[in-house]
């Protein structure tokens, strides 16, 4: 990563003398690929396997082309930007990585590694979401204070940092890339918890389209029309009622139908059937 490619929204979140011990190529150097572990800050949850494997392919080809940025723990290394290569060198087999290795407190490399992944738009809408929502939790930062440092408007912040109302599920949904941002931003329309979920499910079994899904919420609800019941019917209901002392439907059309009793434990079944019987 060249000091270029980091922006100016980066710059504005890192202090002047972070800024200066940033990566150049005269400072590059091959570590060992075990002595490096994850980055516990890393805003991304998903890793696509099968764009990992493609990427390890491109490795043993080219080798990498983009080192690590690294931050020394004891005589280990923890990742601060660069984790998708790093497992790609692994399934490509590579024993070291180039890397630059600076040295960053946590703030500052939870700071890099978050900026890093979003300005790379690398992540999907929900990991992006929490990215953003972690900024304005751990350094106590204004939604208009990220939009500068990542680049974008103060709306789009807002209207990302709105899909974390949504339910686990439909996240999940999200993140596993069945349901597109542009469905879950239609789902937020949606007051209704139960059927938020409903339509969700839906989308993704029907593979509707974010029309057909606004078209979906703005129909009117049909209620189904209450069938007309005959005066005397309902009046031999209402005696059967008394008589079993429970629920009593009947249906009757043109001499046919039939008549249904409820029941709700065995003696009470027993009860209805002694009364029956006379």
């Amino acid at each position: 990563m060249s000091r270029v490619a980091l922006g100016k929204g980066l710059r504005a979140l890192i202090p002047e003398s972070v800024q200066e011990e940033l990566p150049n190529a005269s400072r590059m150097e091959e570590i060992d690929i075990d002595q490096i572990s994850s980055n516990p800050y890393q805003p991304r949850m998903y890793f696509d396997q099968e764009k990992l494997e493609e990427l390890a392919e491109s490795i043993k080809e080219h080798g990498i082309l983009e080192p690590l940025i690294l931050r020394k723990t004891g005589s280990d290394y923890q990742i601060v930007a660069g984790e998708r290569r790093w497992r790609a060198a692994k399934l490509a087999g590579l024993t070291s990585v180039p890397a630059i290795v600076r040295d960053l407190d946590e703030k500052q490399m939870m700071q890099i590694a978050l900026v890093e992944n979003l300005q790379r738009e690398d992540l999907n809408v929900i990991e992006e979401a929490e990215g953003y929502q972690r900024l304005i939790r751990e350094f106590a930062l204004t939604q208009e204070e990220v939009a500068l440092a990542v680049g974008k408007k103060r709306s789009s912040i807002t209207n990302v940092l709105r899909l974390l109302n949504l339910e686990d599920r439909i996240k999940e949904m999200v993140i596993e890339g069945v349901l597109s941002p542009g469905h879950a931003k239609v789902l937020l329309s949606v007051s209704n918890s139960g059927y938020r979920l409903r339509l969700a499910e839906r989308v993704v079994r029907e593979q509707l389209s974010v029309r057909q899904l606004e078209r979906l919420i703005k129909a009117p609800i049909k209620k189904p029309k209450k069938p007309l019941v005959d005066p005397e019917i309902e009046a031999l209901q209402d005696d059967l009622q008394r008589v079993l002392g429970t629920k009593v439907s009947i249906a009757y059309k043109e001499g046919k139908g039939k008549i249904e009793i409820q029941y709700f434990s065995d003696e009470e079944f027993e009860r209805i059937l002694e009364l029956i019987r006379g």
